[in-house]
């Protein structure tokens, strides 16, 4: 069974950093959500990054999920469905 490891943005507050996170070897059959925080242009790149994914480097799919706003976070059922389904995960700012 694989375990997925979701990681909180925040700094720690402590020393001794750790690597909790797997490399992967290649974006080819792979699935990528993207989080857009709902900032301004965000989408934007997003969009041109989907094409970029998918026609060069062979990701199989991309998932969307929007915040409702930059200082929410993403619900819990859209970390359950990133959890269950995607390989990568890219967040995103705009403005």
């Amino acid at each position: 069974m694989n375990q997925s490891v979701i990681l909180n943005p925040c700094a720690p507050s402590g020393a001794g950093l750790q690597q909790p996170w797997k490399s992967i070897d290649t974006l080819q059959g792979k699935v990528v959500a993207v989080i857009d925080n709902s900032k301004p242009n965000f989408n934007h790149l997003a969009a041109e990054l989907e094409q970029l994914l998918v026609k060069r480097y062979g990701v199989a799919k991309v998932i969307h999920h929007r915040k409702r706003a930059a200082s929410i976070p993403a619900a819990d059922s859209i970390y359950e469905q990133i959890e269950a389904e995607c390989d990568l995960v890219i967040t995103g700012s705009g403005d």
